[in-house]
Order: structure tokens, then C-alpha cells, then sequence
């Protein structure tokens, strides 16, 4: 198991949001590229960029900051989500040296999307669930859908999709530690490697989440935790690699 930093793009910033509100921001740097230098440093294997501003927009508003941590860390591993709702997009990251696009609100609208892409971008495509008791929330977690959240990951790993990054959002941003237990249900309802997002707060939560790694899950994002210092990363990070 891995531990993945988030950087979340807001303005060109490197900022944290609680439960996704716009409103409620922190902004943690003004530089995100010496950020993804920090956490490279410190050991990190796979960033986790979000561009905050492109997911509410429905395309990208921060791809320049993207791209220009992609050419400072040419070897790591990057996954990005916000606003990616076409094919041009997905090659226009993947040419910047993207390894992982991730879909989130347009795999839930418009599911045959997911399997177009899967098809002409195979290995490359993630799809980002967030859910609140089981039901799939969209359009930057303002609405929840009707959709069921295993359901949903089935029919996307039918798909092809690589991973499957799973975010409790009644925890995300507020330092209330991981939903273990659901995580571990949507892993073993799949055969695709879990991410899990949301709520990583300290190290305890990093061993309950690897206790359960056996059931597939593969990595960890953590944000504001690794921010606010409640969290060490590197420390975060050689206990999440003691894990299966």
C-alpha cells in the first residue's frame, strides 16, 4: 500500500476544501510545483492532483500547473481529476506526462463515456466514486445520485478501468478519520485495485485502512492532514508500505 499526496489547484494555488465547498478553503501554498517537490522528497511514489477550478467549470482551468509538475518530476507517478469530460483532454494530459486520468462526474452522467476512453486510452483511466451512505454523489458533491456505489464500480471495472479511487465525503476535509469499513466492502465487491480518499488524519488510520489491504486496496490520498502536520508523510508513508 502507498501513501498519495493531494494537491488541489484552486486559482493556481495549492489549497485544501472541507466536503468540497468552494467557500470553505485553506490555501496552503502559493506554489504547488515546490509542494510536489516536498512530498517527492520525503518519499512519495504518485501525486494526486485535483483542479478544483475545472471540476465546478467542467474543463480544465489548471492544466499549466499540472504540466509543470509533470516536467519537474518526469519519473512520478501522476493521477489527475477536475474537468476532464473529453477525449482531447485525457491525451492532452497524458502528452504532458500524466500517467492517470481520472473521471468522475461525466462517468456517472454519461457512463458509456467510460468505456469509449477505456477502449482508446487503455491503462490510463481512473474513475473517481464519491458517496455519502452508499449512494454516488456528483457535480462536485452539490447533488447525490440514485446510484449505488458497488453497482456502479462493477459496471466501470467491466469497463476496463485501471483503479477505482473511492472517497467518503461526509469525511473528506474534516479530519474524522477513514469509513475502513466501507472501503473494504467496495474492494472486495471488485477485482481492481481500491484508492482510498477521505479522512486520513494520523497514522492509526493508516494502519486500519492496511489491516484491510488484503481486500485491494492499493494507496491512500491524504491532504489536509499532511498540511496541517497532524500527519507526518514520510513517516505515513513507510507504514503504508509495510502493508500488503
Amino acid at each position: 500500500m502507498i501513501l498519495i499526496p493531494a494537491i488541489d489547484l484552486k486559482e493556481g494555488k495549492c489549497v485544501r476544501l472541507r466536503q468540497g465547498r468552494m467557500d470553505d478553503e485553506t490555501i496552503f501554498s502559493d506554489n504547488p510545483v515546490e509542494v510536489a517537490t516536498r512530498w517527492v522528497n520525503e518519499g512519495a511514489k504518485r501525486l494526486h492532483l485535483v483542479d478544483l477550478d475545472g471540476a465546478f467549470a467542467g474543463k480544465p482551468v489548471n492544466a499549466g500547473v499540472v504540466n509543470d509538475i509533470a516536467q519537474a518530476h518526469p519519473d512520478l507517478i501522476i493521477q489527475v481529476g477536475g474537468g476532464i469530460r473529453d477525449e482531447d483532454t485525457i491525451q492532452t494530459y497524458l502528452n504532458a506526462g500524466v500517467q492517470f486520468v481520472i473521471i468522475g462526474t461525466k462517468a456517472v452522467n454519461t457512463p458509456h463515456f467510460v468505456g469509449d476512453v477505456c477502449a482508446e486510452f487503455p491503462g490510463h483511466i481512473i474513475v473517481g466514486l464519491d458517496a455519502k451512505d452508499g449512494k454516488v454523489a456528483i457535480d462536485g458533491w452539490s447533488k447525490l445520485s440514485n446510484h449505488d456505489i458497488i453497482d456502479l464500480a462493477q459496471h466501470f471495472e467491466s469497463d476496463g478501468v485501471d483503479s477505482i479511487i473511492y472517497t467518503d465525503i461526509g469525511r473528506d476535509g474534516m479530519m474524522q478519520g477513514v469509513n475502513v469499513e466501507a472501503t473494504a466492502k467496495l474492494a472486495r465487491s471488485v477485482n481492481i485495485p481500491i484508492i482510498a480518499s477521505g479522512g486520513i488524519t494520523n497514522l492509526t488510520d493508516i494502519e486500519l485502512l492496511g489491516n484491510v489491504a488484503d481486500d485491494g486496496i492499493m494507496g491512500a490520498i491524504t491532504g489536509r492532514a499532511i498540511y496541517e502536520g497532524t500527519l507526518d508523510f514520510a513517516a505515513g508513508e513507510k507504514l503504508a508500505q509495510s502493508f500488503a
